[in-house]
């Protein structure tokens, strides 16, 4: 995908990829595309050596799959005919090879602001392309059916900037899908080890999606049957334990994996017929960018 807006000063009139106001252009670093070079190796808002320990985790934990099968199943339905797709903070690419299945001829845009998380990306999807950059200055304009950022606004203070940035990535009619932690009642020591600036009310996301100028078509939170079992962990004893080993809460016997998955296919269930669920420890929302 070509950059059609400058992340360093904004401007629109581009050049073989160059900036003809301020001259930027990017380089490339470990072999990616960086669009904000000086930020590629940072810890803002993420430890980069968690990247290794997710990529070893995701594919077998209950609530990363069943957390795809829900953001798949909303971009099925509110971005059928998708042929484009940018994931905002694609981490290791977990989600974007969910995407990719179920959308195979999507033209699919990938950016972290580390380029460690790109690597594993990389090595899953050879025929993705992932580009450093950050979710504060988008280098595309309407450029996007559908742009997702999954569990990445909690880390970032200006995610009202964010926010305006993927509204603007959009073309008219396109579909912004946001997940996010849910009640700051749920606040433990694990969101602080994980780097979260916040957790979101329902109200509070969506004024901030609307604040873009995007219309919210779909919000719903999720973790719903499990919320007293989080409840429980994050205030308990085991909480404490949690600065040596960040996913401890991940790592879990095969049997409780097995029966955690089920219980959120169960809550899938109920929210592929159309139900809304008030309480849960994370929401999906979905929005539609409004015609020019």
């Amino acid at each position: 995908m070509k950059m059609n807006r400058c992340p360093a000063c904004g401007g629109n009139d581009l050049k073989q990829e160059a900036c003809a106001f301020c001259g930027f252009a990017p380089g490339r670093i470990d072999g990616f595309r960086a669009f904000a070079p000086a930020l590629a190796s940072s810890s803002e808002g993420f430890d980069p050596e968690h990247h290794h320990a997710l990529a070893a985790l995701e594919a077998g934990n209950f609530w990363f799959r069943a957390r795809n099968l829900l953001i798949v199943t909303a971009a099925r339905r509110y971005a059928p005919g998708m042929s484009s797709f940018l994931e905002i903070g694609c981490g290791t690419g977990f989600v974007m090879g969910a995407m990719r299945e179920a959308f195979p001829k999507a033209d699919c845009v990938g950016s972290e602001l580390l380029t460690a998380g790109l690597q594993h990306a990389a090595e899953r999807m050879p025929d993705v392309e992932f580009v450093q950059m950050d979710a504060r200055a988008i280098p595309f304009e309407r450029c996007f059916d559908a742009v997702g950022a999954f569990d990445v606004i909690e880390h970032i203070e200006d995610d009202r900037k964010v926010l305006s940035q993927a509204a603007q990535a959009l073309k008219d009619g396109g579909a912004l899908l946001v997940t996010v932690p849910q009640h700051q009642w749920l606040w433990s020591e694990q969101d602080e080890i994980a780097h979260h600036v916040r957790r979101y009310s329902r109200r509070e996301l969506v004024e901030r999606v609307e604040a873009a100028g995007l219309d919210v078509v779909k919000v719903t939170s999720f973790v719903t049957l499990l919320l007293p079992l989080m409840l429980l962990a994050r205030k308990g004893k085991k909480a404490a334990a949690a600065a040596d080993d960040p996913y401890r809460e991940f790592r879990i016997p095969s049997w409780m994996n097995s029966l955690l998955y089920a219980a959120m296919r169960l809550e899938l269930a109920l929210l592929n017929l159309g139900l809304s669920l008030p309480l849960g420890g994370s929401l999906l929302l979905v929005a539609k960018k409004k015609p020019a």
